[in-house]
Formats: C-alpha cells, structure tokens, sequence
C-alpha cells in the first residue's frame, strides 16, 4: 500500500507542471472602449485659437486641456492621440503655443484644448507674464474644462511649476491625468521605477491623480490615454470599429526635439 502511494506521488512530482500566469488580464469591454476612443480622437479638427478668455470658444459642452512645460512634448501627445501629425504644431524651438488652441471631436461641445507651455519660452518677461494671468483666468473661469492632462518629461517629474499646477488643481477639486513622456528615452526598469517613485510622492502629497507612462515615439500608453479621455468627454460606445496601431505615424524628427 505504501509503496503504491509513493509511486502515484512520483509520478505527481515528474508530473510537468501547468505555467501560472501573474499578468494582469484586460478586460475585453474597457479594451474595445479604449480603441473606439482612439478612433473616435481621430475626429479631431482644429477649431480656434483665442489669446485671452474672453475670446475663447463658447463656454458649454466638455473639454480637456493640455498643460505642462514647454519642452514636455506636449504637441507631439495631441498629435500621437490623434492620429494627426501637424493638428498641434510641434517647433524645434520650445514655448512657441501663445494662444489657447480649440480642437473640436466630431462636434463642438466636445474638445481638446492645447494650453500654452510654462517655464520654458524664449519670450520676454512682461510676455510670460501675460501668458501666465491668461492661463489662470482660463483655468479658474471656464465652466466647461472637465480636467487636465498635465505632461512631465519622464526624466525631470515635478518641477516647481508642475506642482504648482497640481496643488492649484487639488484646491480646485478638479481632475488632473498625468502623463509622464518620453517613456522610450528610459528603459523599461527605470521608467517603471520613475512612475512608482511619482506616485509616492502624490501619494505623500495627499494627492489622489491618475498617471501613466507615455511615449509619442513608441506609442506606448495610447489607449489608456484615449480611455480616459474618452470618459472625461463623455464618449460613449458606438459600433464596433477597428482600430491598428501600427496606422499611427512615426515621430518626427522635429517631434523629438520638442
């Protein structure tokens, strides 16, 4: 009998044994919402741009606003999301976005907004300053601003107006998606290790924001983005569209040097 026991647990030993997968699973549902988001961002045209408030785009609908500095590739994301290379002008020459620029998403109460860039611009200082007052007047006054994605070059986070920015969103109770760009000029350890490092010190800060690794180049993170944009905006699922990543077209050289 014993003997018959401890043939059956070699065998269990010798037995191969089945691989256990520790990779988190996607859900199919928020998969298929993420690429009908990206395409439903493909929709987007330019609409306006206005160099103060009061000039902007009528004040209903939805709309998310891209903040961040002037060298954190910020045009190269709206391009990247959008499937579009020139929607957002990307320069060789940082802080050259001066105005608040509209882009429209198939209709006019839903949009994208691209925010000048801050801390970098090769302009005067009475210039930044002007800059800077109508920032705050579109940030504080507009009714229709649902949250912002705030762009950090992975290999510089939180700089002094980064948190500037974030600690002004917390007092506002308004949303705020942060990006951390660039993904590709770091390995996948360290930037992995940069995104964790991030997230504890928000955490630190008591701030409760979402964020995620990105990369114009390698399109790294682009769902997970258009999901979010999707939601802010108020997409909702339409027919089941296909979507190919590999349709997007490479960065540029002028991208890379943003």
């Amino acid at each position: 009998m014993r003997q018959r026991q401890q043939s059956k647990d070699t065998k269990a030993k010798l037995a191969p044994k089945e691989k256990i997968s520790y990779e988190k699973q996607t859900d199919p549902a928020l998969t298929l919402y993420a690429n009908q988001s990206l395409n439903w961002l493909r929709q987007a045209e330019f609409l306006m741009s206005a160099p103060k408030l009061a000039l902007c785009v009528e004040d209903t609908g939805y709309e998310i606003a891209f903040a961040g500095r002037s060298n954190a590739g910020k045009s190269s994301a709206i391009n990247a999301l959008t499937n579009q290379k020139q929607l957002a002008r990307a320069s060789k020459r940082p802080g050259r976005t001066q105005m608040i620029n509209f882009f429209s998403l198939g209709n006019p109460d839903q949009r994208l907004v691209d925010l000048p860039g801050y801390g970098y611009a090769a302009v005067p200082e009475a210039m930044k300053l002007v800059w800077q007052k109508e920032l705050e007047n579109y940030l504080i006054h507009r009714q229709s601003l649902q949250g912002l994605v705030l762009l950090m070059d992975i290999r510089h986070p939180l700089q002094h107006f980064d948190l500037m920015m974030l600690e002004w969103a917390h007092s506002r109770h308004l949303f705020v998606h942060i990006l951390l760009t660039k993904a590709d000029k770091l390995n996948r350890g360290p930037a992995n290790k940069t995104l964790l490092d991030v997230k504890q010190q928000l955490k630190k800060m008591k701030l409760d924001f979402s964020i995620q690794l990105f990369s114009s180049l390698n399109k790294i993170g682009l769902e997970e983005l258009a999901s979010v944009m999707g939601g802010r905006l108020n997409y909702t699922l339409d027919q089941p569209t296909e979507f190919d990543l590999d349709q997007i077209p490479e960065a540029t050289d002028t991208d890379l040097e943003e």
